[in-house]
């Protein structure tokens, strides 16, 4: 997953960055891998910052105030495509034509074939291997198309529109044209989050792209808004267009932000977060008594597993009339483990960022409540030391059904063989993690959990429960093209080649080595790293 955010304020002479950098700050939860900001100062000038590490680490007051310029664009990553190598953090940024920022949250599934386009027909470099890059040189290729010295609104729908006939997959971008203004586009499933607000300053209007309303909310916007499925939204300094580019499609917003992903205090799609969450609690006790109730189970205590689950936890207990504690402290100074990358950095970071209340578990029967069950590591950690304090009986219980599929569409839990609940029944899985009991949500409690509080929605995308894909195109083959991409095991190994100076994400004799790609197909031009903007993280 990862953030977006684009920002214009009507007043150019006021720097954008410090804004921006806290926006970033407040989408840190959909990433933490890498981060950057790009703002557009006087004559069009670009200026950059970016690098590894999250946001308080990489923007301190010496890096933002040299971002100059009253509008830029950032970003937020965990990469769920590509390497994690530096060169790959964004935005993205190409100089011909017009001079474009670029910034993407989301998968492409015919990343091979629009590499060959690239490469082939439209003759563009392409340096990394983030599909964000790709879509950045779709839309540059298009808008070079037009031939004209200078584009309008119009050409800037038309190659959007393109755009989106041209590839496939999930995306929500933000983007920025030196000197013109910054656009926001969704894909036409709208699968990807992202709306635009405004704010009125002493000059005019102020407007933000963001993936989540809480940057509207933080920084005093207003008015907030989803970008449509389909549609674009232009900015600049004289107004504000919007058009639908794309063909009807079904609108399936991923139904995992609400489980896991985005804040509780946002509102996504005109649903808010905090109250489908408080539903899920509601519909998950039901289930919850249900299965009690045939097993001649009782339970003492309801415990949430922290943070995304607290609230169902909360409206479990309260809807069973059983006493709600919270058993495990959090060091809130650990990053979410379920997205850093590594499944040995996750498990060992699980008892590093959580400790277990022995007051609250000893000779109990504890009922955990997650939002849901992934890998299995943190569950089966957590259920470890639950048992460790004395708890009598550990049952768990998933606001999310069992999660069994690749997900394609920009969450980094692709491979089926590491997903706990992989080929495996209820029972199986609570032997896996180590519980005496699981419970899972049904599906269709839980999209009627979210679906309630915006029933224009006519459905969302459950990818992961079904392995139905709404775009179409997902073959087995891609499938497992993906896997070997992302496995935890192929991270790990780029990972030691990059520091050891070979292997994809490294610089071999100035040049990217692009040998271990595995979205390549045919030759590809080399070229230096560090073509592009200056960079000006870390540097005196």
């Amino acid at each position: 997953m990862c953030g977006i955010l684009g920002l214009l304020l009507h007043d150019p002479s006021v720097d954008a960055a410090p804004d921006i950098c806290e926006g970033l700050s407040l989408l840190q939860h959909r990433g933490q891998d890498a981060c950057g900001i790009v703002t557009c100062g006087p004559k069009g000038r670009f200026f950059q910052c970016k690098a590894n590490g999250m946001v308080r680490d990489v923007f301190d007051e010496k890096a933002v105030s040299k971002l100059i310029g009253g509008m830029g664009v950032g970003h937020v990553r965990y990469p769920t495509a590509g390497s994690s190598n530096h060169a790959e953090a964004q935005p993205f940024y190409v100089n011909s034509p017009y001079g474009i920022v670029f910034a993407h949250n989301g998968n492409l599934i015919d990343g091979p074939s629009l590499l060959q386009y690239m490469d082939a027909t439209a003759h563009r470099h392409i340096n990394t291997s983030s599909d964000s890059e790709l879509l950045l040189n779709l839309f540059a290729n298009n808008l070079q198309q037009t031939g004209k010295f200078r584009i309008n609104e119009d050409d800037i729908f038309n190659a959007i529109g393109g755009l989106m006939k041209q590839c496939t997959g999930a995306y929500a971008c933000v983007a920025m044209l030196a000197g013109f203004g910054i656009i926001a586009f969704r894909d036409p499933n709208g699968i990807r989050p992202v709306g635009v607000a405004s704010r009125r300053s002493s000059s005019g209007r102020d407007y933000l792209f963001a993936s989540e309303s809480i940057v509207a909310d933080a920084l005093g916007f207003s008015e907030w808004e989803d970008v449509k499925p389909g549609e674009a939204v232009i900015i600049t300094r004289s107004g504000v267009s919007r058009k639908r580019v794309a063909e009807h499609a079904t609108f399936a917003p991923d139904i995992f932000e609400f489980v896991y992903f985005a804040r509780p205090d946002s509102v996504l799609d005109g649903i808010s977060v905090y109250r489908s969450r408080m539903a899920m609690g509601d519909a998950l006790a039901v289930e919850v008594d249900k299965v009690l109730k045939e097993r001649g189970i009782t339970v003492d205590v309801v415990i949430p597993v922290p943070d995304t689950s607290r609230v169902a936890a909360l409206n479990l207990a309260q809807k069973l009339n059983l006493p709600y504690r919270e058993g495990f402290i959090k060091n809130r100074y650990v990053g979410r483990t379920f997205i850093m990358p590594g499944q040995q950095m996750r498990r060992k970071n699980v008892r590093r960022k959580l400790n277990a209340m022995a007051l609250e578990f000893s000779g109990k029967n504890v009922l955990l409540v997650d939002d849901s069950i992934v890998r299995g590591t943190t569950s089966k950690e957590i259920i470890q030391m639950a048992k460790d304090v004395g708890a009598k009986k550990v049952i768990v219980a998933s606001c999310a059904p069992p999660i069994r599929y690749s997900n394609v569409y920009g969450i980094d839990m692709p491979s089926r063989t590491e997903l706990v609940a992989y080929g495996r029944t209820t029972q199986e899985i609570a032997e896996a993690i180590g519980a005496d009991l699981v419970v899972f949500q049904t599906l269709p409690d839980l999209v009627a959990s979210v679906r309630q509080f915006n029933p224009s929605i006519p459905t969302f995308d459950c990818s992961v429960f079904t392995g139905e894909y709404v775009t179409g195109g997902v073959s087995e083959e891609y499938l497992h093209q993906l896997e070997s991409l992302r496995a935890d095991n192929v991270k790990n190994k780029l990972a030691a080649n990059s520091q050891e100076g070979k292997g994809e994400g490294s610089m071999v004799n100035g040049f990217h080595d692009r040998e271990t790609m595995v979205a390549s197909s045919g030759p590809i031009n080399r070229a230096d790293d560090t073509v592009g903007l200056h960079n000006t993280w870390n540097v005196s």
